[in-house]
């Protein structure tokens, strides 16, 4: 159902704040003005005459651009109450007396010059985009050749590409709508550049890999930060996660021996790869595909944010597939990295839950996007503010898997291989940082794992 408003009646102030608010919905996902409905939802009606609907009809017409709202009356006993409806608007951002308008929850506010300004350029984002603006003083010869043509061979592979009966790079890019005007496209740069010719032009050609110690980055195990294309930064990426990715063991029923898989589905992380280097902002010079390792998540964020109205919550449900660089996108789908379009976050979310994980979060930040993966079982940190010794990861793997303990029952599944002291010292240890906790006391008290990590 649409969102609504209610005005009271069509006197001039009410007409005035409706044209607002139909500016906002129009701004937004479309709603509905009722006329003669009080604000607590009585509805006493008025006197409708054409007259009236004229009025109406006049007020909403200084909303720019034009648009032409439905306004019509409902009789409700002897009286009418007027409903003026609009769907979200194509001709966005709109406004009434020069202003522009947008709803917060169920009232209407001004909209702020940035989100206007946002509003703007998705706007015009059809016709005038990053990624089709000419890359000054750039030739074929400053790309990987090779890549070009491998990505024309995977299409005709995976029947997206008719073989074009020519390897030559410069067709395969007019093929690929990667040229224009004799021109190399910026897109065309992002997707094939050599690595050693994108600096100091594209900058934001970039992947940081980091593998952290613990559950914050006080210190890391393995850091880079590299140039590239975005299908040699997408398999540079794949790899770091291959060596770096903790194994989950698990003994599988009727065979004798253990099954060690990745504690991630590589097929899901790898879409969400594959998104991120499709959909981020490349005209953001500083920005990158962050990649994040830590013992208790791994994290994959990219420079931009969701557009087009997009919501984190839409993220999990079917969308319209409004593509931010549909140039670069379009290589991904035809090279058959990407599949579907609008799909892309469904299926990391089902592949993460088949694989009995929780499915991912995703987090819009200030000029980023981050996709959140975590375990489905506890994993204990390596180190929070300091290193953590094996035996106390032992203690907090030992709480996860049993819950509630006391002390001496710690003390037996630990083995017996623990003093008593050295364990309350532990456990002490493990409560100061915030990681374990106690309910009761003395002999009675049970030991227990935090609720919520510390996540930094």
């Amino acid at each position: 159902m649409k969102p609504a408003e209610l005005k009271s009646s069509t006197s001039s102030g009410c007409r005035t704040a409706a044209a607002r608010t139909i500016c906002a919905f129009l701004n937004t996902r479309g709603g509905r003005v009722l006329f003669g409905v009080e604000p607590d939802g009585e509805v006493k009606g008025q006197a409708v005459s054409d007259k009236t609907l004229r009025d109406v009809t006049a007020t909403l017409s200084e909303i720019e651009p034009p648009v032409f709202p439905s306004v019509k009356a409902i009789a409700v006993g002897d009286q009418s109450v007027v409903v003026a409806s609009v769907e979200k608007g194509h001709n966005r951002p709109y406004t009434f007396k020069g202003k522009s308008y947008r709803r917060v929850g169920s009232s209407t506010v001004e909209m702020d010059q940035s989100a206007y300004n946002e509003m703007l350029l998705q706007q015009l984002h059809g016709t005038s985009r990053w990624e089709n603006e000419p890359a000054v003083g750039w030739t074929v010869e400053d790309l990987d050749q090779e890549e070009i043509v491998r990505t024309v061979e995977d299409g005709i592979r995976s029947g997206r590409i008719a073989d074009p009966a020519t390897r030559d790079p410069s067709e395969l890019l007019r093929g690929l709508g990667l040229v224009k005007d004799e021109h190399l496209l910026r897109a065309a740069v992002v997707l094939f550049a050599r690595g050693d010719r994108l600096l100091p032009d594209f900058p934001q050609c970039q992947v940081r890999l980091a593998k952290f110690k613990g559950i914050d980055k006080t210190e890391f195990i393995d850091n880079r930060q590299l140039e590239g294309n975005a299908f040699q930064l997408l398999r540079i990426s794949t790899e770091f996660l291959r060596q770096h990715l903790p194994i989950a063991g698990k003994i599988v029923p009727n065979l004798f021996e253990r099954q060690d898989d990745p504690i991630y589905p590589p097929e899901a992380l790898r879409e969400a790869l594959a998104n991120a280097f499709c959909h981020r902002d490349y005209s953001v010079g500083g920005g990158a595909v962050d990649v994040a390792i830590y013992d208790d998540r791994l994290e994959i964020s990219s420079s931009g944010e969701l557009h087009f109205g997009l919501t984190v919550d839409d993220l999990y449900e079917a969308h319209t597939s409004q593509r931010w660089n549909p140039a670069i996108a379009s290589a991904f789908f035809k090279r058959g990295i990407i599949e579907s379009w609008g799909r892309g976050t469904i299926k990391m979310a089902e592949l993460a839950q088949q694989a009995g994980l929780p499915r991912p979060e995703f987090e819009e930040m200030p000029g980023t996007l981050v996709v959140r993966f975590r375990p489905s079982s506890y994993l204990p940190p390596q180190r929070i503010g300091r290193d953590l010794t094996d035996q106390q990861r032992q203690i907090l793997a030992v709480l996860a898997a049993r819950g509630q303990l006391r002390l001496g029952r710690i003390e037996e599944l630990l083995g017996g291989e623990i003093s008593r002291g050295a364990l309350q010292s532990d456990l002490q240890f493990l409560r100061s940082v915030d990681l374990v906790d106690a309910q009761g006391w003395g002999r009675g008290a049970r030991w227990l794992l935090k609720e919520s990590q510390p996540v930094d």
